[in-house]
């Protein structure tokens, strides 16, 4: 391959590898506010726990919907930071950007995966499935990213 060529292909390589970081962490973004909007329109969280414990009343059902918002929102937040350290180093060639990515990625993973799966003490899955759901998109883009980090290198 002629030098050009092999620019032109790390140029390219390097434009899907921050485009795909882009798109996991606007996705991380938009997996934290979907709880916050769910709130101030459909309650699917509320109706949800209120459904898993039909013994609560609204103060109740409050105050496990706020839980579910905090919990959710430092993850949110913890994932935002850490897709911005990695675009970071993926921009400025940092030789450990792809190493961070795969534990992120798997940590994210996990995440989702307890979103999704794991019950209360009703027996119910905890979070709503629509939100849990929510959580596991930036996987996708994590899944992409981390395969290209490693590609570039």
């Amino acid at each position: 391959m002629s030098q050009t060529t092999l620019t032109q292909h790390a140029t390219t390589s390097r434009r899907a590898t921050l485009s795909a970081l882009w798109a996991g962490l606007t996705l991380t973004v938009v997996a934290t506010v979907h709880p916050f909007v769910d709130q101030a329109t459909t309650r699917y969280l509320a109706r949800h726990v209120g459904a898993s414990y039909p013994g609560y009343g609204a103060e109740q059902v409050g105050t496990a919907v706020s839980a579910y918002l905090a919990i959710l929102t430092v993850g949110g937040v913890l994932g935002a930071v850490t897709w911005l350290v990695v675009l970071w180093a993926a921009r400025t060639g940092r030789t450990w950007a792809p190493w961070v990515a795969t534990v992120a990625f798997v940590a994210a993973v996990c995440w989702a995966a307890a979103a999704l799966t794991v019950t209360d003490t009703s027996g119910d899955v905890g979070l709503a499935p629509v939100l849990g759901w929510s959580q596991a998109l930036p996987c996708a883009a994590g899944a992409v990213a981390v395969a290209l980090l490693w590609r570039r290198r």
